[in-house]
């Protein structure tokens, strides 16, 4: 288990389950302000996906001193990388830097286990998509550093509506 001041990761518990739905669908609200309705209103990670992830030890959560769940962080692994699938923190907790130290702690884990890079999919031009990532330092990768996964992983995000032209791949060192 990790912290930083008034928040600490631990692996995600079956009970915890319930809950990051809910802090999914309150991150996304703040899509609607800036009037990607759409992205605000899509379903958050399903139960069995999230069930999926927490029995497979790639699914954390940040909770603060009383336990209570902030924000949340899952993984895939897509061409041996450390894919980062969602990280949500809930808008109460947002700006404390919750979601660096979910991040932080996925790049620390994926090093652990021999994986090189994390990489992500994000919009380009959101404030706390793109721009955010290259703060944490993240870059966007090259048209020939994608790979098969991640490529499909945009054919798909396209098939669901998502304009490919706001869309970027991210990668970063783990550790």
């Amino acid at each position: 288990m990790e912290s930083e001041p008034g928040v600490r990761v631990r692996a995600a518990r079956e009970d915890d389950l319930d809950l990051l739905p809910v802090i999914q669908i309150a991150s996304g609200a703040a899509f609607r302000e800036i009037g990607m309705t759409a992205i605000a209103d899509a379903a958050p990670l399903s139960g069995p996906a999230l069930a999926a992830y927490q029995q497979a030890g790639r699914a954390w959560v940040a909770v603060t001193g009383e336990d209570t769940l902030v924000g949340f962080i899952v993984v895939d692994l897509v061409d041996g990388r450390a894919h980062i699938e969602q990280v949500s923190v809930h808008p109460d907790q947002a700006g404390r830097g919750v979601g660096g130290v979910l991040i932080s702690h996925v790049g620390r884990w994926a090093a652990g286990q021999g994986m090189g890079m994390l990489t992500l999919t994000t919009f380009r031009a959101v404030p706390w998509n793109g721009p955010y990532y290259a703060r944490l330092g993240f870059r966007e990768m090259a048209p020939g550093e994608i790979t098969a996964g991640l490529a499909a992983a945009l054919a798909d995000e396209a098939a669901h509506g998502i304009d490919p032209a706001t869309r970027v791949c991210m990668c970063r060192a783990a550790g």
